[in-house]
């Protein structure tokens, strides 16, 4: 489904969205690679990620979302630490690993892409979003990338052109002191250590 990344067609992503809202899966752009999206509340859906991802079930996905609301959907606790990441980096190419009410952890991120800010907001829930391709090969960064690994596997891709980071995010974990970089990413350690620092 092609899409301007800058003014998303409100048709087509509602489109896309009614797909996730019916236990599909959507690959989408965002600013660092395309990620496959599921319905984070949906436990077939998710199920479903992992066999299309030949992913191991037990390893978590990072969760996606369009506003700071979703964090209490999600029962998640924010550390000071966290809330200066997220004022400084979000919308954008950060993960925080977070605790929850329930003594679990959650990693969160909020993408700064139009297309898909406004994919999840439509889609009316959190989104589980791995990279859009078989896990240990490279996550794309057009819709063709995505294509060659996922066709025939999902039911859409919302094509929104090149991402325009093409690096999968930093992800942080902020549920531990100090605080550990999980991944290199888009953000560096000295971008991430000076806020936490101020």
């Amino acid at each position: 489904i092609k899409i301007d990344p800058q003014r998303p067609d409100k048709t087509a992503i509602k489109r896309a969205a009614q797909i996730i809202i019916d236990g599909g899966l959507v690959a989408f752009p965002t600013e660092t690679v395309y990620g496959l999206g599921a319905d984070y509340s949906n436990k077939n859906a998710v199920e479903r990620l992992c066999e299309v991802k030949n992913r191991p079930k037990n390893k978590p996905f990072t969760v996606h979302i369009a506003d700071l609301k979703t964090l209490d959907k999600l029962s998640c606790k924010i550390s000071g630490p966290a809330r200066q990441l997220m004022d400084r980096f979000w919308p954008g190419p950060l993960t925080l690993i977070l605790n929850t009410k329930s003594g679990g952890k959650a990693g969160v991120r909020m993408p700064a892409n139009r297309a898909a800010l406004d994919f999840i907001l439509a889609c009316k829930t959190p989104i589980a979003a791995p990279s859009a391709n078989i896990s240990g090969n490279k996550p794309p960064i057009t819709a063709g990338e995505a294509l060659l690994d996922l066709d025939g596997k999902i039911e859409a891709i919302l094509d929104g052109g090149k991402t325009e980071v093409g690096v999968e995010s930093t992800v942080v974990d902020t549920t531990i002191s100090p605080y550990k970089i999980l991944r290199a990413g888009a953000i560096s350690e000295r971008e991430i250590a000076e806020v936490l620092a101020s």
